[in-house]
């Protein structure tokens, strides 16, 4: 099993991979691409703290952003 150091990285580069297709779109893509670049910040600011609650938090959050 993964831990959360291993596994949040890489959902981190998942979502930042996401990001950009909404920002492809354009217009459309704004409101969702500014949700989920909120939630990559929250995600950074996480790991930078090693706060693991917010990092778990964090995970979660960005497992529900689909592709």
């Amino acid at each position: 099993m993964e831990s959360i150091a291993e596994a949040l990285p890489k959902e981190q580069a998942r979502v930042r991979e996401v990001l950009g297709h909404y920002k492809e779109i354009g217009a459309p893509g704004a409101f969702g691409a500014a949700m989920i670049e909120d939630s990559l910040k929250r995600a950074d600011c996480a790991v930078m703290s090693g706060d693991l609650a917010a990092m778990i938090a964090a995970y979660k959050d960005l497992k529900e952003i689909k592709d």
